[in-house]
């Protein structure tokens, strides 16, 4: 049974790399199926309700006119995709029990090797030059690496164990291949999970000057980046720089020049808020309280390119979880989004405090990181996403150690158990 659910875990995280949402959608659906409990915690169930409550306000919101129904099927099938990975993770946790980490740990050990291997063969085959040509053959970020790389790094602090010689290799390949996106978003990310492991963002007069501290690097960082002027088409790494430079604005501007197309394409996450709020601005009062429904869209005005190759100008899903389920399921459906978020980084309880805690503060980094993710890259619902098959993983393994403290103990408090005994 490991052995099956090793591959049915690495069949789900494998999948996505062939950037195939009917396919992904139909492996998630079967290896659901397949590893389906009869019986779910409470707590767990409680994470999911907030994902149900926005699938079915998208489809009582249904615009009852010319209804598209593969248009229809397809938004279903994108809504259903955190419910999918997250109910995935948690069988699998259920079904490996302690070794559940360690299936995490190879398979994003594995998702990293890929990629390095891939930017390898392409630099051959296709001569990558510069930045946006190697983050087009390598991908753009992967969230599950991260995680990895900080099971690697701190093992102590969850109470993991790895052969030394293992996590030389697994932290040079992870650390290689997150270098290699050149992720914005990946950096903020182990920024938040870093400083959440390290108990950092629980407030008090020490950890305020920590946060200060790294306020202020980032802030004279930042006015160093901004002063060099990096080129919008500069080469290597100066490409990377002019995407720091641009990023506080790129996602929050309010009035963008469509017509101006270096403009249009930085701030293209702002061009999309902005109509989609003007759209949702002209609906009845209903509409933006539960959404226009599945087989909603949005109209750009003008084609564009996607980063699939395809020229589209009617878009089903943005850049941005919010608006995307401001679109569907309005106001209750942020709502939804908002209150999940709260569900996932809420604190449990346990006799055990030692064991659970650094669990408790992954998940409340998590909940934080994803005000980001929502915000820049849709979350759990973008269809490369990963991490929810990861974080349904988490949440299932800590409520292992909750239910059986001793079998999850550090190896100290086994032996001193055992020795009292």
């Amino acid at each position: 049974m490991k052995i099956k659910t090793y591959y049915l875990y690495f069949a789900c995280l494998l999948i996505l790399l062939i950037n195939s949402y009917e396919l992904t959608f139909l492996v998630w659906g079967l290896v659901c199926l397949i590893t389906l409990r009869q019986k779910y915690s409470w707590s767990f169930i409680q994470l999911l309700i907030p994902f149900v409550i926005t699938v079915c306000i998208a489809v009582f919101s249904i615009q009852f006119g010319e209804i598209e129904w593969f248009k229809v099927l397809r938004d279903f099938s994108y809504l259903l995709k955190p419910l999918l990975g997250l109910i995935i993770g948690y069988n699998i946790a259920q079904l490996c029990g302690k070794k559940a980490i360690d299936l995490a740990i190879k398979g994003g050990v594995m998702l990293a090797w890929i990629h390095i291997i891939t930017l390898i063969v392409c630099l051959f085959v296709f001569g990558i030059r510069n930045l946006n040509q190697l983050r087009e053959h390598g991908g753009y970020f992967d969230d599950f690496e991260t995680y990895i790389l900080l099971f690697v790094l701190f093992p102590r602090i969850f109470n993991l164990q790895i052969d030394p010689k293992k996590r030389r290799h697994y932290l040079f390949i992870l650390a290689t291949s997150l270098l290699l996106y050149f992720s914005r978003t990946n950096f903020i990310q182990f920024a938040i999970l870093y400083f959440a492991i390290k108990g950092h963002l629980s407030l008090n007069v020490q950890k305020l000057k920590w946060i200060f501290a790294f306020l202020l690097v980032a802030t004279l960082s930042y006015t160093a980046i901004y002063q060099s002027n990096p080129r919008r088409n500069g080469q290597g790494i100066e490409a990377f720089l002019y995407k720091i430079k641009i990023a506080p604005l790129e996602a929050f501007k309010t009035k963008i020049n469509k017509e101006d197309w270096k403009e249009f394409h930085d701030n293209y996450r702002s061009f999309e808020n902005i109509i989609t709020v003007k759209k949702m601005s002209t609906q009845p009062t209903s509409c933006l309280f539960i959404g226009l429904g599945l087989g909603s869209s949005l109209d750009l005005g003008q084609k564009i390119w996607t980063n699939d190759g395809e020229q589209i100008r009617h878009i089903p899903f943005l850049h941005n979880a919010f608006m995307t389920v401001f679109l569907k399921a309005g106001l209750m459906g942020i709502l939804c989004l908002i209150v999940s978020m709260f569900i996932l980084g809420k604190k449990v309880v346990s006799v055990h405090s030692k064991n659970i805690d650094p669990w408790n503060l992954l998940f409340f980094g998590s909940a934080i990181y994803l005000i980001v993710s929502n915000w820049v890259f849709m979350g759990l619902y973008l269809k490369l996403d990963n991490k929810s098959l990861l974080l349904g993983l988490l949440f299932g393994y800590r409520e292992s150690i909750k239910l059986n403290p001793v079998l999850f103990a550090p190896n100290e408090s086994k032996q001193a158990s055992s020795h009292t005994r």
